[in-house]
Formats: structure tokens, sequence, C-alpha cells
């Protein structure tokens, strides 16, 4: 019998015949760039690879890249992306979402697949507001930011994605620069490789609504962690970066090797995924019987 012949991602097969309705200047135009180059450098199969977005500005990508994906509810990608490894764990699932629709809505989800090591990807568009709505204040908003939601200032403390990544055991988190597409490429890439929970989370500047969190600002704050001896595999150092406000790290903060992923603690699933697996020899009466 023949080989099964693959359809490998390349940028001619990611192409979709709907073009970007994201404002001009947008850093997702940064970060869409940056995750074709990944899909396409990976050289990753067509049929092993399931997007699941999220509800925002990021979601909008659903639109835009042609690729098998779900387009889940707000706060709802992660679940949703779980679910899917659990059910056909031969995949690899990333998820496209928001920082309000990961750090605020799916907060829990995030924490949840974090301490269970779910071996999925999670690349998060962090402007630092609710951008799709027009500009409210969101879990990553600075203390004090003025926002249409917060005309006086944002009175709670942004929330720490990484700090909190790192508290729930995640196995890779970096962080990246929608206005550095080559190095943001390699953090995506980086992730999708990694077994385990990998988290992207990425600086993308709302042009329209997001008047402090520019390109400007960030470029004058950010620098590469790599570059400054970083050891990723130092949890106490990588704890420490996350806290940095004034320089603003990017790359990977921490990377944890050999952890056994969330499917491979069920025997149930060395036999092949739940999708293969016929149900018609499973007996649920002995169960039942207990339950009546």
């Amino acid at each position: 019998m023949d080989e099964k012949q693959h359809t490998f991602i390349s940028k001619a097969s990611l192409a979709s015949p709907y073009f970007p309705t994201w404002c001009p200047g947008c850093g997702n135009f940064g970060v869409w760039t940056a995750f074709k180059n990944a899909l396409t450098e990976l050289q990753l199969p067509e049929e092993d690879v399931v997007i699941v977005y999220g509800v925002g500005c990021s979601g909008n990508m659903a639109d835009f890249n042609r690729v098998y994906g779900f387009h889940a509810l707000h706060g709802r990608a992660i679940a949703n992306a779980v679910a899917i490894k659990m059910s056909n764990h031969r995949l690899k699932v990333i998820v496209v979402a928001g920082d309000g629709d990961t750090y605020g809505e799916g907060l829990n989800h995030f924490i949840s697949a974090c301490r269970g090591n779910h071996d999925i990807t999670i690349l998060v568009h962090d402007n630092q507001v609710y951008g799709l709505t027009t500009g409210q204040a969101a879990p990553t908003t600075e203390h004090g930011q003025k926002t249409k939601s917060t005309p006086t200032g944002a009175p709670e403390q942004a929330i720490n994605p990484l700090g909190l990544g790192l508290t729930a055991d995640a196995t890779f988190l970096a962080r990246g620069f929608s206005g550095d597409i080559r190095h943001l490429t390699q953090l995506i890439k980086a992730a999708i490789q990694h077994e385990g929970l990998s988290l992207v989370d990425m600086f993308q500047p709302c042009f329209t609504f997001n008047h402090h969190n520019t390109y400007a600002y960030f470029k004058e704050r950010i620098y590469d962690l790599e570059k400054e001896g970083h050891n990723p595999t130092d949890k106490f150092s990588a704890w420490k970066k996350t806290h940095e406000l004034n320089r603003l790290p990017i790359g990977i903060f921490y990377q944890e090797e050999g952890r056994v992923p969330m499917h491979k603690n069920f025997p149930q699933l060395d036999k092949g995924p739940l999708v293969n697996q016929s149900i018609a020899q499973i007996n649920l009466s002995p169960i039942l019987s207990k339950l009546s």
C-alpha cells in the first residue's frame, strides 16, 4: 500500500479570498504574517493542523487563513482546543485569541490548561484594550490608563499573563512583538514544536484605540532575553523577568522539557485517537446499574 500523501501548508495553500478588515497600521498584520511564516516553515501537513479562534479582532483571522479551524465563543477558545486535542491527539492544535478573550472571559480555562499541560499552543494578540468593541479597558490595560470605559484611569492593576502561566505550571512561556516579524516567527515555531502547553503573548499595538502602547512605546522598551543571556530553564529568573515593567523582555521566558502532556496520562489513547476508536463494543450496563 502506498504511503499516505500529505499536502503541506504553504503560503499559497493558506491564501484566502478575503483580505483582513483590520485598521491600517494594526499590529494584527504583523502577527498574521509571522503566523503564516511559522506554519509554512514548519512544513506541517494540512490535515494535521486545526486552529481555534476566539472572538475579537484577532478572531477575525478565521476568515483570512485557509486552514482547518473552529471559531469559538468569546472566552471559550481554549476549552474547545482542549476538547479537540483530547479527541484527536495526533493534531497540532493552535489557539488564536485576544488578551480580553484569554485573560478576561477565558481566564479560568487558561489556568486550567496550564495546570493540565495540555499539548496546545496559545497565541494571544495582546493590544491591552478591547479593540473590536472600540477601546474599553482590558485585563492587560495598565493601571491609570484612560480608556472609553475608564475615563478617569483604569483602577485595577494590569494582569501578568506570563506570571500567571508560570505559577500555573505551563511548560512554555514566551512573549513577542508584532513589530519584529522574524523574531515572532521563530517564537511561534518553537511554541508549536513544544510538547505541552505553550503560550506566546504578543504585544500587538492597537493603532486606533490605544494611543499609549504604540509601536514607539514598545521599541523604546523591549529587549531580547536571549541576547542578554537569560536561561529559560531557570524558573525563578523567569518569574522575575515577568515583573519587569520599565524594560519589556521578549523571547522565551521559560521552557520545561519532558513533562508528560495531559493526553499521555490516559492509557485509553494508547490504541490511537478517540475519533478512530469504535464504541460499538463498549458495554455501559455495569456502570449504569450502579446509578439506577
